[in-house]
């Protein structure tokens, strides 16, 4: 019989991801025995997180302040939205080097099966950050058509179908919307890409 803090422990861990049971007893096991410090440092991190993490007003990315430091950066093309299903997706694109504008984070994607509806996204922000920004130029004198909305769900069922439900529902704002590309990526064999990765790569071909 474990003590009833240490099973409370192992009972937690095992409700990350990827971490089952056995693996929980492992760490929980480990930061007992070797690192009590490091058991302190997290615990001391994870109680700094609840206390200061928040969602960016704007883009609902994870941030320390109202305003994250994307959304804040004056030198980002605040007009170029690039919408993705989490932070981490986020930071995928921003290591590439090559996106200025700013981001729109969903929280998950649409997923009958899993009981997400668009309700349980971030989409109504979008659509409402997006009126915004049009009554905003319309304000100022500019044209509304320079909004752009990169729509960067992953190619998945579930990500294909958010976009397409997020497309519609911008639709009627006459702003203009894209897609990311997808095909084969680099140092791939095409003998073992599948028929739709071929076929988009085909599609999505460009000048050379």
């Amino acid at each position: 019989m474990l003590p009833k803090s240490l099973q409370r422990l192992i009972d937690s861990l095992a409700k990350l991801p990827g971490i089952g049971q056995k693996t929980a007893q492992r760490l929980a096991y480990h930061l007992l025995r070797t690192h009590r410090s490091l058991g302190k440092e997290i615990g001391e991190t994870l109680l700094g997180l609840a206390e200061k993490i928040t969602f960016c007003r704007e883009c609902f990315n994870l941030s320390d302040s109202q305003i994250c430091s994307i959304c804040g950066n004056p030198r980002r093309e605040k007009k170029l939205i690039c919408v993705v299903e989490n932070v981490f997706d986020a930071q995928a694109i921003e290591r590439s080097g090559d996106f200025h504008g700013v981001y729109h984070i969903l929280h998950g994607k649409i997923s009958p099966l899993d009981n997400v509806t668009p309700d349980d996204l971030k989409i109504k922000e979008l659509f409402l950050r997006i009126k915004r920004m049009q009554e905003d130029s319309q304000g100022n004198g500019t044209q509304a058509e320079q909004i752009e909305i990169i729509l960067a769900t992953n190619p998945s069922s579930e990500g294909e179908t958010t976009a397409l439900y997020i497309q519609r529902l911008l639709h009627p704002l006459n702003i203009k919307i894209t897609r990311i590309a997808t095909g084969i990526p680099v140092g791939a064999d095409l003998e073992y890409a599948d028929e739709i990765t071929l076929g988009r790569a085909i599609k999505g071909r460009q000048d050379y």
